[in-house]
């Protein structure tokens, strides 16, 4: 067997003991696809060492497409109960984000993944409230594959090395660099936390969300990796205006290009789209909370600038902003429960402003002293 690329042991050494800080004992789930075998072979070994109990589970190669492909009614609508009981009984889980064949439900009727969406919801909907209650840790990341590479127009080469630059992983100490850069957000975060009315304005966007109260969480490598936002669940009655977004948003491997949202009370009461708008009205009636905001968030990643459809990477891009329609985080006081939770993506380097209660305190993609 070939040696691991030193740059995956550096991120599983991270993911481990900076990320999730796994402790002794601790029962560690370790999620992925076999195309992210060298990743997950590497975070085995870590947790091993780290005195933890490893509990792997891997999907293979086109699971979901098989499973909507050939299931029947009744399947469906099952939910594995060992998928609650996996979220019920460890303590601390890692995940690799899909890193195979992006595109491999585009052909699947959007209804039935709709359908199967609110069949597993009670999966995510405890998984998030033990990461908010605190008793569950996990982080997210991305094993660099053929298929992503090529997703992101890159040779497999240029994609290993995007990957690993996003997380500063060829830095001698990538934990030393995430510490510092935790540090510096923590300054944002504390600003952000005494506002009450956010603004965005850019092109064809002028949209306010009322944040009193709902603390702004510093995205550091805690939870996805490569990081890089911070980011709040806006008061569910209180966004009003339109953005738009300039980035294509993806859902599950469609792509929906140049959407325009506008809010009142909270609401999408408008949905346009240059391309996907059907979809993107089936995704916006998934349930009665996806028409509602979960998140609203800022990318601070400098080391992320191209835009590769995969949006672990994509919503960290510095001088970007993104929101989320549907589920909101428990740890910022969100009230609102939706079976998706999805990111769409505003570039704001030219021309794009926020103001924090009328103040100006960004621009052009940057925050000002």
């Amino acid at each position: 067997m070939m040696a691991a690329d030193p740059r995956i042991k550096k991120l599983a050494h991270l993911l481990v003991n900076y990320s999730t800080e796994v402790k002794k004992d601790e029962r560690v789930m370790i999620n992925g696809t076999v195309a992210a075998e060298p990743l997950l072979r590497e975070l085995y070994r870590e947790v091993l060492e780290a005195g933890a109990h490893p509990i792997v589970r891997i999907v293979f190669e086109d699971q979901e497409y098989v499973f909507y492909k050939h299931a029947a009614e009744h399947q469906i609508d099952f939910l594995d109960p060992g998928a609650m009981h996996d979220i019920e009984s460890i303590d601390v889980a890692l995940r690799t984000f899909p890193d195979m064949n992006p595109h491999a439900l585009t052909g699947v009727d959007p209804e039935l993944k709709q359908r199967r969406q609110r069949v597993i919801t009670p999966v995510m909907e405890l998984f998030t409230k033990r990461w908010g209650e605190g008793s569950l840790r996990w982080v997210g990341t991305a094993c660099p594959t053929p298929a992503l590479a090529q997703e992101a127009h890159m040779s497999f080469e240029e994609y290993q090395d995007f990957v690993y630059s996003c997380g500063a992983l060829d830095e001698d100490d990538p934990i030393a660099y995430w510490k510092a850069f935790s540090r510096r957000q923590d300054a944002i975060v504390e600003r952000l936390n005494q506002v009450k009315v956010l603004r965005y304005k850019g092109q064809d966007t002028d949209i306010t969300f009322g944040v009193e109260g709902r603390p702004w969480i510093n995205c550091d490598g805690k939870i996805n990796f490569p990081d890089g936002e911070v980011f709040t669940s806006p008061i569910e009655d209180q966004v009003n205006g339109q953005i738009r977004f300039t980035f294509p948003a993806i859902f599950q491997g469609s792509e929906i290009e140049d959407i325009l949202l506008r809010f009142e009370k909270g609401r999408v009461v408008e949905a346009r789209a240059e391309k996907g708008q059907d979809l993107l009205h089936a995704v916006l009636d998934t349930d009665e909370g996806s028409r509602t905001l979960g998140e609203v968030a800022i990318g601070t990643n400098s080391n992320i600038q191209r835009f590769t459809k995969n949006m672990l990477f994509d919503e960290k891009i510095g001088g970007t902003v993104h929101c989320a329609v549907g589920r909101g985080f428990p740890m910022t006081h969100s009230k609102n429960s939706s079976a998706i939770h999805w990111d769409m993506l505003k570039d704001m380097k030219d021309g794009g402003e926020i103001f924090a209660d009328d103040k100006l305190i960004y621009k052009d993609g940057k925050f000002l002293d």
